[in-house]
């Protein structure tokens, strides 16, 4: 065995590497050119103490594993969704067409040949163009050393041709039937963004350049990480995305002034004090989800959605949601309903003396708000204005990705889980499925970052809140996934909650409907879909960005842009073809049509002055539950 103190291979390897980045004809640019310590060679005697730490620190992280795992039913089942199931149906549709396989592993080894060519005319000092390129908005390989170097450039592209590959074989096998071809399709690219060579040390240049450079100390940090995580999560994995001591809610987050003016089991309402002296007569009422927490509407002064509509001249009061345990396990989409919707309602005409408030609906409470409004009109109760839907599904037939997630197989598996935890999901397993929805973004950068670069995670509010998810009560919740996701019933017109049959033709109240062109929880074809489904007058524009950052967008920010379109054809393509796009935020438009609801000015309302008590100050208690 060479002792540790021996540097000849090590110093071959890399002098390899920088050698080629300095090589005439080699696609170093001037100014971005690696030097000739880009890969440093470590101090023998620093590096084998910094290994034997990891050593002892992986022996570490096993016991402490072993030791919170010792019951078998700690531990998630092997196949929770079925992938064994959809894989053996795609490998007898491909043995049952065997040209149909052939056709493909021939293309893969003519892509490979192509790049094996480009790579020898490339080391022989050609100027070649890459075979392929990642794809727009793939930060993964965004590092110089990924062009500079032949040997990664070689990888990385090997390892993009064999991603597609993988990708259009599963989309051109025949006979798969859509669901299967769908969860097919999703789980291969978790299986290629699993692979991909950024995220280990010996194929991914940053890491190994950063291991050389600190003698393996970046190794020893990140395992420290690693044990950090499992012991925040109890045993299961919980990859830190933020620093989380850097944020509490009250102090540097959910700022914007107001008081709890009313409470039941199931939510707190906050009314926020006035930023103008007069304010419209018609309040705004606002229901977020409950699978993540209100603040991401109040996140902070420079962002809040809350403390500008304040500054616009509303009342406004938020569902501060709870964050529920296994005493409301019981709880119903029905309870959502009546102790949610209609209790806030009730609550802001005691606050305001108006009954009919302005309304929106963030995702999941989007959808329950649409659902109340058929419920109100079948009841032919007039308790809102208008509603506005962020980010809200109410037809599921093109719901996205966590369609995936969902059939009767899975939600039995779902269901046995929190009957097991008493009652409810823990909102953990809800963030490590929407975490899914975009792996590389939101897992293996983090892996990358914490675990092999021995980095921590950076200070970001937004992630904080993505991390904060709430529990979600069992009857509610399988509730809301047989009958959206699986049934589509409310679109269909078969839905009934209190004994009553939904029908959203009969809402006759003005709908604004808003999605983001990047929302991979909330399609925008998905929401689109809903302009056919409201009986009264309907608005829909697309924001540029995503779930979170298409909504919450400032106009100060002066970020993205939107798209308006006056009229409704039958599909969304057929509304982009004469969309108008407009830069920055979209809040300001909508605030004009808002506006146009909301009544005459009147004397600002102070939290408590009249028919409600104040319980506490904003942001309340509900929202601090863990």
């Amino acid at each position: 065995m060479p002792s540790l103190r021996e540097k000849p291979k090590t110093r071959c390897v890399m002098q390899k590497y920088n050698d080629e980045a300095r090589k005439p004809g080699s696609d170093a640019k001037t100014g971005d050119k690696p030097d000739a310590s880009a890969f440093p060679v470590p101090d023998p005697a620093e590096f084998g103490r910094n290994l034997m730490m990891a050593l002892s620190q992986s022996q570490r992280l096993v016991t402490e594993f072993l030791a919170r795992n010792k019951d078998p039913r700690d531990l998630a089942p092997i196949d929770p969704m079925n992938v064994a199931g959809a894989l053996m149906e795609l490998g007898t549709r491909l043995i049952g067409n065997p040209k149909q396989a052939l056709d493909a592993h021939f293309r893969l080894w003519k892509d490979y040949w192509s790049l094996w060519e480009s790579t020898v005319r490339r080391l022989s000092g050609e100027e070649v163009e890459p075979v392929i390129k990642p794809l727009p908005g793939d930060k993964r390989f965004k590092a110089a050393e990924w062009q500079e170097y032949a040997v990664f450039d070689f990888i990385k592209q090997s390892y993009l041709l064999t991603s597609r590959w993988l990708h259009n074989t599963v989309q051109e096998v025949d006979g798969l039937d859509a669901k299967t071809r769908k969860k097919l399709d999703f789980f291969t690219k978790q299986f290629a963004d699993a692979i991909s060579p950024s995220n280990f040390a010996l194929t991914n240049p940053e890491v190994l350049k950063e291991t050389l450079r600190s003698n393996g100390e970046n190794l020893v940090r990140g395992l420290g990480n690693l044990l950090e995580d499992l012991e925040r999560g109890k045993g299961k994995l919980t990859i830190a995305q933020t620093d989380f001591d850097k944020f509490e809610i009250g102090r540097n987050i959910a700022l914007s002034p107001g008081k709890v003016v009313f409470q039941n089991e199931l939510m707190q309402l906050i009314q926020y004090m006035p930023a103008t002296d007069e304010v419209y007569e018609r309040p705004l009422l606002i229901f977020p989800p409950w699978i993540n927490k209100y603040y991401i509407l109040d996140l902070r002064p420079e962002n809040s959605f809350v403390r500008w509509m304040t500054q616009q001249g509303y009342t406004v009061f938020v569902a501060s949601w709870v964050n529920p345990d296994k005493r409301l396990a019981e709880k119903t989409f029905e309870d959502y309903m009546n102790e949610g919707i209609y209790a806030a309602i009730d609550a802001v005409e005691k606050a305001t003396g108006v009954k009919d408030p302005n309304t929106i609906g963030y995702c999941i409470g989007g959808t329950l708000l649409g659902a109340t409004l058929a419920h109100m009109a079948a009841h032919k109760r007039n308790r809102v204005q208008s509603a506005t839907f962020f980010a809200a599904q109410i037809d599921f037939t093109e719901a996205g990705d966590l369609q995936v997630f969902i059939d009767e197989e899975q939600l039995e598996r779902l269901e046995q889980q929190m009957q097991e935890a008493g009652g409810y999901l823990e909102g953990s397993a809800m963030a490590q499925t929407f975490n899914m929805l975009r792996s590389n973004d939101l897992i293996w950068s983090f892996v990358v970052n914490n675990y092999l670069m021995g980095r921590e995670p950076v200070p970001f509010d937004l992630l904080y809140w993505n991390a904060d998810a709430t529990r979600m009560p069992h009857r509610m919740h399988l509730f809301y996934l047989r009958e959206c996701y699986m049934r589509n019933s409310l679109a269909k017109g078969e839905m009934v909650l209190g004994d009553t049959k939904l029908d959203l033709s009969k809402v006759k109240v003005p709908i604004f409907l808003q999605s983001s062109r990047d929302d991979h929880i909330a399609p925008m074809a998905s929401v689109y879909k809903a302009t056919k489904l409201f009986g009264g007058p309907v608005n829909f524009i697309v924001a540029g960005s995503g779930h979170i950052a298409g909504v919450i967008n400032h106009p100060a920010a002066k970020k993205y842009q939107h798209w308006t379109n006056a009229h409704m054809p039958a599909t969304l393509d057929q509304w982009w073809k004469s969309a108008k796009e407009t830069p920055g935020s979209w809040w300001p438009m909508w605030e004009e049509w808002l506006r146009e609801r909301s009544g005459e000015k009147v004397k600002a309302r102070v939290p408590g002055d009249l028919g409600l008590s104040v319980v506490e100050d904003a942001p309340g208690s509900y929202v601090k539950m863990k």
